[in-house]
């Protein structure tokens, strides 16, 4: 049944924390808005659908499907291990959370790919919005990537899905500008990434902006060495975004869409 609904359940899943995230924000704020949500929302979310239409047209399968053609075929490496099927469910999910963070070190340390990154980092607020803004080819080549760690790993179908609505979950909540009380953060981000937590790794401070890579567990910059527990300047008065890009009336969408393509941005 749930093979069966997965865009009806992922769209439930996706607007229900889309929802409770923006008006948690609305209510009880970490940081004060300076720039226009209007702006912001329209430029971000319009991403959203433009990656939307992309990897629907680009990409002819989903991870879903190739899950489901490993189990058919016997292929990946969880497919020729003898485990219960509940924990190859949630080793797969650990192995997939693992590669998503690994990816997203990449992303930062390949100028390459950083040029791709850098659209979301971009941003000078964080807020819900943010944790859905990334170029279009970053979301095919991200698609592509967690299509074959499935294929080569032998991810069930289920753990595909739990996987994909969790990350596109947390990804939103952590990037809430929200305000959590010191010790529930404290005793929170042991088990999950939070926007405390995230935050840091959206500071214009270089060695900040590389740390806490994580989206869903948080586990992976403690043991890899990439975990920074807070922002040196304070969540208040620290800056966010990059440097480079401190005006946000020059960085509308068309801006967002060309920035990696452009010559100074090649030699970066």
């Amino acid at each position: 049944m749930i093979l069966e609904n997965i865009i009806e359940l992922r769209l439930v899943f996706f607007f229900a924390v889309l929802g409770i995230v923006a008006i948690w924000e609305a209510f009880v704020p970490k940081r004060d808005r300076q720039i226009s949500r209007n702006s912001r929302w329209t430029r971000n979310l319009f991403l959203v659908f433009i990656n939307s239409i992309i990897v629907r047209l680009l990409v002819p399968f989903t991870a879903v499907g190739v899950a489901l053609y490993g189990e058919q075929n016997q292929i990946g490496l969880l497919n020729y291990l003898s485990l219960p099927y509940l924990i190859a469910v949630g080793l797969s999910v650990l192995l997939l959370d693992m590669i998503i963070y690994g990816q997203h070190l990449v992303f930062h340390h390949v100028p390459i790919l950083w040029r791709l990154h850098k659209v979301h980092h971009i941003d000078q607020e964080i807020d819900v919005t943010t944790g859905l803004r990334f170029h279009p080819v970053e979301i095919l080549l991200s698609t592509l990537i967690k299509c074959a760690s499935v294929l080569l790993l032998g991810v069930p179908a289920i753990a595909v899905v739990i996987f994909e609505i969790l990350l596109n979950g947390t990804a939103m909540f952590n990037h809430g500008n929200i305000n959590l009380p010191t010790v529930i953060d404290k005793g929170l981000r042991l088990i999950v990434v939070t926007p405390d937590m995230h935050r840091v790794h959206h500071s214009v401070i270089p060695h900040e902006t590389n740390s806490n890579f994580g989206f869903n567990l948080p586990w992976w910059d403690r043991i890899f060495g990439t975990y920074q527990a807070q922002p040196e300047k304070g969540h208040i008065d620290m800056d966010i975004g990059l440097p480079d890009y401190r005006d946000d009336a020059k960085t509308g969408l068309w801006t967002l869409l060309v920035i990696p393509f452009k010559n100074k941005d090649l030699n970066a």
